[in-house]
């Protein structure tokens, strides 16, 4: 039962990260599905080009659900069941993945960035805020989207180990985990990194691509 708890937590984690919302929420709102335009990725940032706003924001705000509600169910009913730090990080983990492959959609995800928040929000409001600071301000002064979420994902487990180590003690497995969403995030961004050396990608609020160009998000 030690075992079992955990795993299913972790399974249940990785169904709901594996919704992908830019999908859906494109489907249900009759919009063309984000895997077809832009930087092809099921994400946010690629519906807003989409030209809705709304669709945007409600892709934002489920993403970001996903990745805190597990995480936050654990944290707020784990304990009677045996589910500690290492079901939390196990469960963030898990959402995460589920939204780089999610199983419903052929294994083919985002880069994780909302869901990212979600789960440091779920861990720590201040570590979630702090985090989605620092992606508006790197994206107000270089208009970088994909530059933002690399910087406020490197600087996560710091903030990590700054609020938790004074407020309380700071968790390994928690902030292992966070570390590695944070690698994972720099790879999925790996595209972006080379358009940004190259000086080819895309800033926020400019235009539009034009076919057979490439965009970042």
């Amino acid at each position: 039962m030690t075992v079992l708890y955990p795993l299913l937590a972790a399974v249940a984690a990785y169904l709901l990260g594996s919704l992908s919302f830019a999908v859906i929420v494109t489907r249900a709102m009759g919009l063309s599905d984000p895997r077809t335009y832009g930087s092809k990725n099921p994400g946010a940032t690629n519906v807003l080009r989409s030209g809705s706003r709304a669709a945007a924001i409600v892709t934002l705000l489920f993403d970001t659900v996903k990745g805190w509600l597990p995480v936050a169910l654990v944290l707020w009913f784990g304990a009677p069941h045996g589910l500690h730090d290492g079901t939390v990080a196990l469960v963030a983990i898990a959402a995460f993945l589920g939204h780089l492959w999610p199983v419903f959609f052929r294994f083919e995800g985002g880069k994780g960035v909302a869901t990212a928040l979600g789960v440091l929000l779920g861990i720590n409001v201040w570590l979630g805020l702090a985090s989605a600071a620092t992606w508006i301000a790197i994206a107000v002064f270089f208009r970088y989207s994909s530059l933002a979420s690399l910087v406020a994902a490197a600087f996560a487990p710091v903030y990590y180990l700054l609020v938790d180590g004074v407020v309380w003690q700071a968790q390994e497995p928690i902030a292992a985990a966070i570390g590695a969403m944070a690698l994972l995030l720099a790879w999925r961004h790996a595209p972006n990194i080379r358009r940004m050396i190259e000086g080819r990608e895309s800033r926020l609020g400019s235009r539009k691509p034009e076919p057979g160009e490439h965009r970042s998000g």
